[in-house]
């Protein structure tokens, strides 16, 4: 007779069999490669109960596995001769559900409400589309073009109208309406819920099973597969193209240009609301499911760090490396002086990310991300400082010969003015980045390139880096600007032309507070005082001659002012003033001071040198001439003619004839 013990063991052990068998149908039920209802429908979009008893049943399988593994290593009887083959139809039941529910939440993240970028941390200007090479602007001239001030910003908006459902209820967040994303601020980065909650809690407790039955991998890579579809899909949206650095190299500037605008909005998104979403949802999904919850070994690629990092960059490394591989490209490029600004931009949206990419990005096992992001920013200082120097040896070597029409401002001097206003627009982030003073030395300039001798001591102590720089830049376009004045062949030309340009380089410092603070005012009043020099220069060149017939020198007969005057002399004299003014006027009219103000002074200067010295002259010798035969050949202008002659120098336009006198007295 057998005992009691005995039969209530076999009892107990008969009806944990009668479980599992029940189990085992309903997971064989679900069988999608024997049934064809298994096959159309999904166990997760149905009944809730039903996804309750398909959970218990394979939770009961998995219990009994566990069991008869410890309880009997090596029996091969029984219950398990069943379920090994019946977990792994379940295991692969799961992982197609699993497979749907992250597909019927994997659509893009609407761009249009996730375009956010936070205001600059300075006022910047946006770089102007295109400079002009020094090669064009050396054969004709250029308009003077304006400078966009806007500050860029794009405003954070979250579309109400996307996704949705109440936060999971898991360690982050609160609830929202179903119709809302919710969103989670951490200093810049901006959370949203990619997946309702009700369908993490599903996926959770998808990926528990499956990870205790040891099929971790195959959870990350369905995991991953779809969410980097989901995120490739938001790429799109955002206008992240798949591009080599070879294919990024060889576009053009104009088409790179647009994409740099467009990388770094995009960036943005990606960094502090995309990627960092993904790693929320992967938290939601597999944080907290380590070995205490795992009731069976397994082996994975994620089993020396976190199940929900291992899924965060098995969706996002790839997007995130196709992301700083253009930064990457841009860095490396072939440098040139209309790519600063744009680097610019790049470097300073990067350095603004790169506290978040630190957050989003922190675990160990995505370092390799953390030092692509810090070494691309590294790259784009040296791309700066690099292209500042190449910039400064351009400026120097600008080699065009032809003279521009009138003496007016070179359009060198207008594309390097216009260059470093816009360069101390930049002035936080260059002053950071500039930390050598600039170098004169001959060396740096190979050949037989001449270089202007410039002594920086001179100079406030206080000046920074940057300052000097600029400094040496607009030495050396006075440099370069004196040795294309020597093309001129009228000394008075050469001189007008280099009063029109520094006058332009005093202005552009003047109008721009960013520039005049970092050029200071010693070396704008040594500047202005070189105009003034020109200008100077230019009146002696032109006018002494012309005041120089007007002298009372050699008219007087035997030298004596008592002895008369000798007509003949005075005759000579206001023939060459005739031809002297009249060949001035004719010729200066064409001539083009283009600022209003100092063509006004300049005038005026001109008049009150001109007009009461012919006056004088007029007034003590026009009887001596009028005495005699012809006077209108000699006495052409009055002095008037001459007052309303000098409003028509400098104004670029040739008269239409030659003065003629107007009157007599």
């Amino acid at each position: 007779m057998e005992s009691p013990q005995r039969s209530e063991a076999e009892d107990g052990g008969s009806g944990e069999e009668k479980v599992v068998e029940t189990a085992e149908k309903i997971i064989l039920r679900w069988d999608s490669t024997v049934s064809e209802e298994a096959r159309d429908k999904m166990i997760f979009s149905g009944d809730r109960h039903e996804v309750d008893r398909y959970l218990r049943a394979v939770d009961e399988i998995q219990r009994s596995l566990h069991s008869l593994a410890i309880s009997s290593p090596s029996s091969t009887v029984g219950a398990g001769d069943r379920n090994p083959n019946t977990i792994q139809i379940a295991m692969a039941r799961l992982e197609d559900e699993f497979r749907n529910i992250l597909l019927s939440h994997s659509s893009a993240v609407d761009s249009d409400s996730l375009l956010v970028d936070t205001p600059r941390s300075h006022s910047q200007s946006s770089s102007r589309d295109h400079f002009d090479s020094f090669s064009t602007a050396a054969a004709a001239e250029v308009e003077e073009e304006e400078v966009d001030k806007e500050v860029e910003r794009e405003i954070l908006r979250f579309d109400s109208g996307h996704g949705g459902g109440s936060s999971s209820g898991g360690e982050r967040g609160g609830s929202t309406s179903s119709s809302r994303r919710s969103i989670r601020s951490t200093t810049s980065i901006r959370e949203v819920d990619l997946i309702p909650s009700d369908a993490i809690a599903d996926l959770r407790s998808i990926a528990e099973r499956m990870i205790a039955a040891g099929y971790l991998r195959e959870c990350i890579q369905v995991y991953g597969s779809v969410r980097k579809s989901s995120v490739d899909a938001s790429f799109r949206s955002l206008g992240i193209e798949k591009l080599s650095i070879g294919d990024i190299q060889r576009l053009e500037w104009d088409a790179l240009e647009n994409k740099i605008r467009r990388w770094i909005k995009a960036a943005k998104v990606c960094i502090r609301t995309l990627f960092a979403s993904e790693k929320r949802l992967s938290e939601q999904i597999f944080e907290s499911l380590n070995s205490s919850t795992v009731t069976a070994p397994c082996s994975s690629p994620a089993s020396s760090s976190s199940y929900s990092e291992a899924c965060f960059l098995e969706t996002v490394k790839g997007p995130a490396m196709q992301l700083f591989n253009f930064a990457e490209a841009i860095s490396i490029s072939r440098r040139s002086p209309e790519k600063l600004f744009k680097i610019l931009d790049l470097h300073d949206a990067l350095a603004e990310l790169l506290p978040d990419i630190d957050v989003v990005f922190e675990s160990k096992t995505a370092e390799s991300i953390r030092v692509q992001a810090a070494e691309i920013l590294s790259r784009l200082a040296e791309a700066a400082r690099g292209i500042l120097s190449e910039f400064e040896n351009a400026v120097l070597r600008e080699p065009s010969r032809v003279p521009v029409p009138g003496g007016t401002i070179h359009p060198l001097t207008r594309y390097v003015m216009n260059y470093i206003s816009l360069i101390s627009d930049y002035k936080q982030t260059l002053i950071e980045l500039i930390v050598s003073r600039p170098s004169s030395s001959v060396s740096r300039y190979p050949g037989e390139l001449s270089v202007p001798e410039f002594d920086f001591s001179e100079l406030e102590e206080e000046r920074t880096p940057l300052a000097l720089h600029l400094i040496w830049i607009i030495v050396i376009l006075e440099f370069n600007l004196e040795g294309k004045s020597q093309h001129y062949r009228d000394t008075s030309l050469a001189h007008l032309f280099m009063m029109n340009n520094v006058h332009y380089i005093v202005q552009k410092i003047k109008g721009s507070p960013e520039l005049r603070a970092l050029i200071g005012d010693e070396y704008l009043k040594k500047l202005t005082g070189k105009f003034r020099l020109a200008a100077t220069s230019y009146q002696r060149a032109t006018w002494v001659k012309v005041l120089h017939c007007l002298r009372d020198e050699g008219l007087h007969v035997s030298g004596s002012f008592s002895s008369g005057v000798s007509k003949s002399v005075l005759r000579e004299r206001f023939k060459s003033f005739n031809a002297i003014f009249d060949e001035v006027h004719r010729t200066q009219a064409t001539w083009l001071v283009p600022d209003t103000q100092l063509r006004e002074e300049l005038r005026i200067s001109i008049a009150e040198k001109l007009l009461p010295a012919y006056r004088s002259f007029l007034g003590r010798f026009r009887s001596h001439i009028e005495s005699g035969r012809h006077p209108e050949q000699y006495i052409k202008f009055s002095w008037e003619d001459l007052d309303s002659a000098v409003l028509d120098l400098f104004e670029g336009n040739p008269v239409t004839q030659h003065l003629r006198k107007r009157s007599q007295g």
